[in-house]
């Protein structure tokens, strides 16, 4: 048998995330039936990370056994013609058996885009969160690296989320200005906020509530040096809501 590894691409906005599911589209479900259509084998997609519904990537990662000869330029192009178009394989090579897209991985990095600008651009409506309101960027960019470091994450970690250890490292998050943006060979003058943050692994919702809890700062409801004291609760309670998962991509994965 032999591993292959998948580059993919996808807006999540139509999907129910990643991981299979019963009686709703996921990335995962629409791959692995592609590939039992173009190879005739019932097969399980190993991926880098599970992304939640609505969440995008640009760089995900994942793995299946195959018996089937196809070349990999081949095995793209077939199961790129039996996927919606909002899901690409951009690339497709053979593996070492033992290579694991998620164990494998050194870090990854998730980006958040905010768009601030009224009235918002209509193409940029399912991939950013569209903020009305204004934000002391200064403030969140000084409250990303309180937590940044190896530290138990409990506070920013989502109910029902199957890791059984929560400590995880953050190795940089930042909080970038960005006066336009290119799409689709435009470039549109909408500002913009895109938090970064790359870690070695993510729990549950992290990404998403890390920004939640830097977008209260930037409304000045938390005092930038109080994220220290949210990471050290461990509770989820102390932390800032869900940012919502139409602004989070998952941006790229280092092996």
């Amino acid at each position: 048998m032999r591993n292959i590894k998948l580059t993919i691409q996808y807006d999540g906005t139509d999907f129910s995330g990643w991981q299979v599911q019963k009686n709703t589209p996921t990335i995962q479900g629409l791959i692995e039936k592609a590939i039992l259509i173009v190879t005739g084998e019932e097969t399980r997609l190993t991926g880098a990370g599970r992304t939640d519904a609505g969440v995008h990537a640009l760089d995900q990662r994942a793995t299946f056994k195959t018996g089937s000869t196809l070349d990999p330029p081949v095995l793209s192009r077939a199961l790129n013609a039996n996927l919606p178009m909002d899901i690409r394989i951009i690339a497709c090579e053979e593996c070492e058996d033992d290579f694991h897209p998620r164990y494998n991985a050194k870090n990854k990095t998730y980006t958040y885009l905010i768009c601030r600008d009224v009235p918002f651009s209509v193409f940029l409506r399912r991939f950013s969160l569209m903020c009305t309101y204004s934000l002391d960027v200064q403030a969140m960019d000084a409250a990303g690296p309180l937590i940044t470091g190896r530290h138990d994450f409990s506070s920013f970690r989502a109910s029902g989320c199957s890791a059984k250890n929560p400590v995880r490292e953050i190795y940089t998050i930042s909080v970038l200005e960005v006066g336009s943006v290119d799409f689709m060979g435009f470039t549109f003058k909408t500002p913009l906020l895109k938090i970064s943050i790359q870690a070695n692994a993510f729990l549950r919702h992290m990404a998403r509530n890390i920004v939640g809890t830097l977008m209260e700062v930037g409304k000045g409801r938390i005092p930038p040096e109080e994220m220290t004291a949210i990471l050290e609760s461990k509770n989820r309670d102390a932390a800032g809501p869900t940012a919502p998962a139409c602004g989070l991509f998952l941006e790229t994965i280092n092996y």
